[in-house]
């Protein structure tokens, strides 16, 4: 009878507890998250190898369980809750998988057409540009965007803006090319 009182006073003391959850932020810029990456990570003495999907986005919160503070009386490990902080130092501006960038076109190009070569993520790209071609024209190119969060093969798009720039210190053969031009029209 007073056997059982004892066992049940010694099970409530050791009860199980969580172990704390842990919270710590990874900085990565913009070209780290284009392609699937893998790191190691010390957190409290301990090495943690890390699978970063490409697509990651900016404030994005991972869970890795079991790898926050140790149980208490045997109960399981806390969590590790990793935020990303991406960090953008290209000319490209990223809406979900969406990259939108401004190309500067010549006003010769813009007028006459042509053939131009950009950089993206996944390498150069050839665009003809249509002859006059206005300022402010948007191109979309189809999956030549950012990669879609863990969904393999599959991108976003690139959408550029020409920005048309004009001619500054012309040459006198310039100018009276363009005064003829003004008297056609």
């Amino acid at each position: 009878m007073f056997g059982g009182a004892g066992a049940y006073s010694r099970q409530r003391g050791s009860r199980r507890y969580k172990g704390q959850d842990y919270n710590a932020e990874l900085r990565l810029n913009l070209q780290d998250v284009y392609k699937t990456q893998k790191q190691v990570l010390t957190i409290n003495s301990s090495k943690i190898r890390l699978t970063i999907p490409a697509g990651i986005e900016n404030g994005q919160v991972i869970k890795i369980t079991g790898k926050g503070g140790k149980g208490v009386n045997g109960g399981p490990n806390g969590d590790l809750y990793i935020k990303f902080s991406i960090q953008n130092h290209t000319k490209f501006k990223r809406e979900g998988n969406n990259l939108y960038a401004s190309i500067d076109l010549d006003l010769y190009t813009s007028i006459l057409g042509g053939e131009i070569t950009i950089n993206t993520f996944s390498g150069k790209v050839k665009l003809k540009i249509a002859p006059e071609t206005l300022n402010g024209t948007k191109v979309k190119l189809k999956g030549k965007g950012f990669p879609k969060y863990k969904k393999g093969n599959r991108f976003g798009d690139l959408i550029i803006t020409y920005q048309i720039k004009i001619p500054t210190k012309l040459t006198e053969k310039e100018k009276s090319l363009f005064e003829e031009l003004q008297k056609i029209r």
